[in-house]
């Protein structure tokens, strides 16, 4: 898509929804978590001590959303982040906070 493109309201719907799934601080943790490489939902729930329940419910939202994607190892599926523009949204939004502002005020 060029930067003169209009999107669709189908797609401003969708993009408004992702925003939404984005939205949730215990989701940010995950992808955050998920930065480096795919992680099991084990080491998920121990890490940011959470129960397995909770992390398989937002990675079910995430996953539903193309957020991140699962791969089967024998018995676990271990989660990253489904590509280099999620990875790219996160890691450019926690760059803009840590920013110097200036007001234009």
């Amino acid at each position: 898509m060029n930067g003169n493109a209009s999107l669709s309201p189908q797609r401003v719907a969708i993009l408004a929804e992702t925003f939404r799934l984005l939205g949730d601080p215990t989701r940010l943790r995950i992808l955050f978590f998920c930065l480096p490489g795919p992680k099991s939902v084990g080491d998920i729930a121990e890490s940011l001590d959470l129960s397995q329940t909770l992390v398989s419910h937002h990675l079910r939202l995430l996953r539903g959303a193309r957020l991140v994607r699962g791969e089967r190892q024998s018995r676990q599926i271990f989660y990253g982040l489904a590509d280099a523009h999620v990875s790219g949204i996160l890691m450019d939004m926690a760059t803009h906070l840590d920013e110097d502002h200036i007001d234009d005020a």
